[in-house]
């Protein structure tokens, strides 16, 4: 069946796509301050992986379900996936708001349950929302604008969180936690819900046609039918994704790690401290951490639509390759780096890997996934990010005790050697040429 679908201008691909940023800005948070947060209510360093495992095992449950309910959701007036975002960025803007009062390990873990589901609700329908607005040679420029989002998301939670450190009075503590903690969750909260509302707002969503509406109205929703429409489409899954959820093996096992790490190791390597040995100078290098983690997403946001350009001229696969060769030697190198200045220099190949992981996989399966699926073959894709989380939450503090020596610097360079693995998965996808969709060049915006 043929269907149109209008070229938009590039300021209605960014409006579509604000939205991204306050989600964004939630998992900045949570890449940059939980775990701090964690280490400031005492947690040893082997218990940080399994406290995270909130955000691998919500992803796993939570976006292919939402994906598939999108799938077949539809309301004149509010839409497909519309409704979807605007339920997870409200319980997520919650969420933020209540997180840094958490006075004990376990009130802390708990909610980032709460708010890993929240904010996968918000971000499973966006990928979805891309391919159904977007014709074929608009998709890079679509999805990679959401890796500019989600830079300048991360950018600023963490920017946020150097600048608070700085301010006097929110050095002050709340319990075991300070104030600038809290600042950057409030911050945090107000972004999520904002910008969400702005997309939703702007974009209209495209309506199923006659035919897809009656399908909608002759199929009678039961809340199981996500449970029995997965694992259908597992079954039916392109060769593709397959490869793809190789090099994500790697991939998402390395950047946990990254995330855990990182400010222990810039504390080791920079401060010769770490948590338990001086909590006041910790502080420090949690805040540079938060600024290194900045700019790698300034990075990603400046680097983002210049991706397009390159996927474009050669390929999403090379494209991905040279990106995560570039990340795996810069996290090799980053724990041996002293000087905290020339912690950006490693982290500038990073930040543009970054922009490639949020937005070149899609364009290398996306046009092997029939438009009908869209929502849950992204949930899909995403259930392909949270497995290897979930293997890391659940084996790295094995592997950090009994390999590692604990050894924060160590961690940052067993994941660098995960991400030229990836890189050496990648090489094995066999790229497809994009299908054309039929376009109905529009003017104006919506």
């Amino acid at each position: 069946m043929s269907f149109f679908k209008p070229r938009l201008s590039f300021m209605q691909i960014i409006n579509m796509n604000v939205g991204f940023f306050g989600i964004q800005y939630s998992f900045g948070l949570q890449q940059s301050a939980v775990n701090p947060i964690y280490d400031f209510l005492g947690a040893h360093p082997d218990q940080i992986p399994i406290l995270n495992l909130a955000g691998p095992m919500t992803g796993l449950l939570i976006q292919p379900i939402i994906g598939a309910m999108s799938d077949k959701t539809w309301h004149p007036r509010w839409g497909r996936r519309k409704p979807y975002f605007f339920i997870g960025a409200l319980f997520c803007s919650l969420c933020l708001f209540v997180y840094p009062f958490s006075s004990s390990l376990w009130m802390a873990g708990g909610l980032l349950w709460v708010l890993d589901a929240a904010n996968n609700t918000a971000m499973e329908p966006y990928r979805a929302f891309i391919a159904d607005k977007l014709p074929s040679d608009q998709l890079a420029t679509g999805f990679l604008t959401q890796s500019f989002f989600t830079g300048l998301g991360i950018t600023l939670a963490n920017i946020s969180l150097f600048v608070f450190q700085k301010v006097t009075y929110l050095k002050q503590m709340h319990g075991q936690i300070p104030y600038w903690v809290f600042a950057s969750f409030f911050l945090g909260s107000v972004c999520s819900i904002s910008s969400v509302l702005w997309s939703i707002t702007k974009t209209p969503e495209i309506p199923p046609t006659e035919e897809e509406l009656a399908k909608l109205r002759a199929n009678k929703h039961s809340i199981l039918d996500p449970f029995t429409e997965i694992p259908h489409a597992i079954r039916d899954m392109p060769k593709v994704m397959w490869q793809l959820a190789l090099v994500y093996l790697f991939q998402w096992y390395a950047l946990f790690c990254y995330w855990q790490n990182a400010a222990k190791s810039i504390a080791q390597s920079v401060w010769k401290t770490s948590p338990s040995k001086d909590p006041t100078l910790y502080q420090e290098a949690v805040g540079w951490a938060g600024l290194v983690n900045g700019w790698y997403n300034i990075v990603t946001f400046v680097s983002a639509f210049g991706l397009v350009w390159f996927t474009k001229k050669f390929s999403p696969k090379l494209v991905h390759i040279v990106c995560l060769f570039m990340a795996g030697v810069g996290l090799l190198i980053f724990p041996h780096v002293e000087n905290k200045y020339l912690l950006f220099a490693p982290m500038t190949g990073f930040g543009i890997a970054w922009a490639s992981m949020m937005g070149v996989p899609y364009l290398m399966v996306v046009n092997n996934i029939p438009k009908e699926r869209y929502g849950v073959y992204m949930g899909i894709i995403n259930m392909m990010i949270v497995v290897p989380m979930i293997l890391q939450t659940t084996t790295f503090g094995f592997v950090l005790d009994h390999f590692l020596d604990n050894d924060p610097g160590k961690a940052i360079g067993f994941a660098g050697v995960l991400l030229l693995l990836a890189c050496g998965a990648t090489m094995l996808i066999k790229s497809t040429k994009p299908t054309d969709d039929i376009v109905m060049p529009v003017g104006g915006g919506h």
